[in-house]
């Protein structure tokens, strides 16, 4: 950082003598000397800025960063306005982390509450939290938030992320909490399966829009029917999606949550990403994490807070139901200067031009003889079958050689396909063209 400066020998020999020590050896002396490390560490000698750089550099060839992408998955390649990186790297956000010193803290909080504001335009809800871990974490966190005492029985879709299966099998395993899949069929959310569910103990349904065979579901039967046991629809979704797709809100859904890495924050080879949360008012006290509130102050000026903090891990301990402690600020921060660039019809052309590239592929494939697996609408993701005679393995190594990232495999005949508006007709015709010469090598 600009503003960091390393202090010097004579100011740290300053520091000891004002705490008291008259050499760093003094500081331990507390510690048995057989436990101590009685020689240097082995550390390499230090570098030159020039050779630092040198060094990354040489070790960053090693990555293999493909121009072409078609692999989504839960992790998206958009276009990032300049203006966001250029927002979110000044030094002042970078270094920030949890404002609990409010009155000195109103830049941060204001940027917090946006987000939060932000987020409840995109999903229809009432309010949001300050942001939690990744997606995944946020699903995790949604299941656990429904638990009550006669209702510990929460049921997934089977055709979620297998990454948000993951945690919530994690989260329910360490909280007692009985996890039930609901069957798909042909690639979306068995109606009828999910029907047949007993009342008795139903707390919640966690379904994904689109799933993760980037099949669209019924969202609005899954709600009557969640509703109808009296348990809560939680619906987690892509961000990108709610530019022309409908709300959760508008669906019924009790809780929405979701990954926010679409919005603004690069592939970064996994991270670090941010999971979005938001719910009706009536779920504000379970929702985990902090929620920034807006104030006035004694002289009636706009100011901001962090409203029912005490709770969870400050007061309640083992008692709460979540330990979330991290709220992700900068990513938070990220996302909220994207949509602010994007605005609403920004965000709508951007779903319009994923969805229309993504379909353009699909046809491109079939053409191919990459059929698709599933029928009926999707936005971005759709899953194909290889030609007769084709692997997925084979299929992938001939892209990979000409510097294509090509879909998810599934297994050895299907693969999971991903568009965005990043893809351009030039190259998805390349892409197309390379399966074609394996098909007929």
């Amino acid at each position: 950082m600009g503003s960091y400066v390393p202090n010097t020998k004579k100011e740290q020999e300053e520091m000891l003598r004002a705490a008291g020590f008259s050499s760093f050896d003094r500081l331990y002396d507390d510690i048995p000397a057989d436990v101590r490390l009685n020689r240097e560490l082995k550390l390499p000698s230090g570098l030159s800025e020039m050779e630092v750089r040198s060094s990354l550099e040489e070790t960053g060839k090693k990555n293999h960063v493909f121009p072409h992408i078609f692999r989504g998955a839960g992790a998206y390649r958009h276009y990032i306005p300049a203006f966001v990186k250029s927002t979110v790297s000044k030094e002042a956000f970078v270094t920030a982390y949890t404002p609990y010193q409010a009155e000195i803290s109103q830049g941060l909080l204001q940027s917090i509450f946006e987000y939060q504001t932000m987020i409840c335009s995109l999903t229809g809800m009432d309010v949001s939290n300050a942001s939690v871990y990744d997606g995944a974490a946020a699903a995790a966190e949604a299941v656990a938030m429904c638990r009550e005492r006669k209702r510990d029985t929460v049921y997934v879709s089977a055709a979620v992320q297998p990454q948000a299966l993951s945690v919530i099998r994690t989260y329910c395993a360490g909280n007692g909490i009985k996890l039930v899949l609901v069957q798909e069929k042909d690639g979306r959310t068995d109606l009828e399966a999910l029907d047949a569910l007993p009342e008795e103990a139903f707390a919640c349904f966690y379904v994904q829009q689109p799933n993760f065979y980037g099949c669209l579901e019924d969202c609005s039967a899954i709600a009557r029917i969640v509703h109808n046991k009296g348990g809560k629809l939680i619906l987690g979704c892509n961000p990108i999606s709610l530019g022309i797709l409908k709300s959760p809100g508008d669906y019924g859904a009790d809780i929405a949550v979701g990954e926010g890495q679409p919005l603004g924050m690069p592939l970064s080879f996994g991270g670090p990403y941010l999971g979005f949360m938001a719910a009706r008012k009536e779920l504000m006290r379970r929702l985990p994490g902090r929620i920034v509130g807006q104030t006035a102050d004694i002289d009636g000026k706009r100011g901001f807070v962090l409203t029912l903090q005490a709770r969870e891990q400050h007061i309640r301990r083992e008692k709460a139901s979540s330990n979330i402690c991290s709220n992700q600020a900068l990513c938070a921060m990220t996302a909220a200067a994207y949509l602010a660039v994007m605005g609403a019809r920004g965000l709508a052309r951007a779903a319009e031009s994923c969805m229309a590239k993504a379909h353009y592929l699909q046809e491109q494939l079939e053409n191919a003889g990459c059929r698709r697996v599933h029928q009926g609408p999707y936005f971005h993701e759709f899953v194909t079958v290889c030609p007769p005679g084709l692997s997925s393995p084979q299929i992938l190594k001939a892209l990979e050689k000409q510097d294509f990232l090509g879909g998810l495999p599934l297994d050895d005949s299907r693969i999971l396909w991903c568009a965005t508006e990043m893809n351009t007709k030039t190259e998805i015709d390349q892409l197309v063209q390379i399966i074609k010469e394996v098909a007929e090598a």
